[in-house]
């Protein structure tokens, strides 16, 4: 893997996004760089720099989960969300994550990715009370991982090397990355889960997910179908791509967008009528970035504002003083 990797945009080319205020004064401000294209692929609007590269994370899984499929294997509904979820680790994920284990009789000992807690605190708990630890069962890439294992199942190929960049089912997914985005990757390192990633733009980012997005599962080709079958899937249980009450879950069952978020402040979404928004926070935070993501849209016109209004409550942007609210995160880039 690369070790000379080209640094991502500077503060000199973001621009400010969002602003934290406490009590009336403004106390952190998150600056970055964002873009929104249309259906067609035009530029809505363009902020910052979305032609400097940037580590998507998970970002990238829409695009190898449709490596996976388009090896051969069959996923449908919750199984072909869970291979391009960032979930929370409840038991009905880590339900199905081991279903898709046992298609080919995987055990759980073959996931590669590290052993974690779950990211739904009530899950955690119930862990804790029943003297249970860590698993790579919980971490949130273990559907992607299993994914993955059964595509080394379907093709014959090594399962023990899986995660190696030079693997098949990894240079098959850095050409479906190339396919959808239209770019070569300016750099490649290892993602937290412990798989390849690819540094592209947010421009060919959400070049690649509106097409994903906006693809037909009756598509002729093998690679738009899957992509359509996808998304299907994942409009149809947003539970499966997060978890109960989380950011993306939300967005996509009260809004009916496809939304993904990646880690170090990189969020995706695409509207129902094509337009796909990608952006990432330059200090790596994601608290604001569903809401800058959901307020570009809208100022395109891809999305209804009171719809917005009436989420925007249920997602963890207020600022509390003890018990009182005594501020909000609040965009500034619209």
């Amino acid at each position: 893997m690369s070790t000379a990797v080209p640094q991502t945009f500077g503060v000199a080319d973001a621009v400010e996004l969002a602003v934290v205020e406490r009590s009336g004064f403004i106390e952190s401000r998150h600056a970055g760089s964002a873009i929104v294209l249309g259906p067609e692929g035009e530029v809505l609007a363009s902020l910052g720099a979305p032609d400097a590269p940037v580590f998507p994370r998970s970002c990238l899984k829409p695009f190898q989960a449709i490596t996976i499929m388009n090896a051969g294997v069959s996923l449908e509904g919750a199984q072909a969300v869970l291979a391009t979820a960032s979930h929370a680790g409840t038991r009905k994920h880590v339900q199905v994550v081991r279903s898709m284990l046992g298609r080919a009789r995987i055990e759980d000992s073959a996931l590669q990715c590290p052993a974690d807690w779950p990211g739904d605190r009530a899950s955690r708990d119930e862990l804790v009370r029943d003297g249970l630890g860590t698993s790579p069962l919980y971490m949130n890439c273990s559907g992607k991982h299993a994914a993955m294992l059964l595509a080394c199942a379907q093709n014959g190929w090594d399962q023990a090397t899986y995660l190696e960049p030079d693997h098949p089912l990894q240079l098959a997914v850095r050409d479906t990355v190339e396919r959808f985005t239209g770019e070569k990757p300016a750099a490649s390192g290892v993602d937290g889960c412990g798989a390849p990633v690819y540094a592209i733009s947010l421009t060919g980012l959400a070049r690649g997910i509106g097409r994903v997005v906006n693809s037909s599962p009756t598509s002729p080709f093998a690679l738009y179908r899957n992509a359509g079958l996808l998304t299907a899937a994942v409009l149809a249980n947003g539970w499966a791509l997060d978890g109960p009450g989380r950011a993306n879950t939300l967005v996509i069952e009260r809004l009916g967008l496809f939304a993904k978020l990646g880690a170090e402040g990189v969020m995706v979404m695409s509207a129902p009528g094509g337009a796909t928004v990608a952006l990432k926070v330059l200090d790596g935070s994601l608290r604001a970035s569903t809401i800058i993501a959901l307020r570009l849209l809208v100022s395109v016109g891809a999305l209804d504002a009171a719809a917005v209004d009436a989420l925007e409550p249920e997602l963890d942007l207020a600022i509390h003083g003890g018990a009182a609210v005594v501020g909000r995160i609040t965009v500034t880039a619209v």
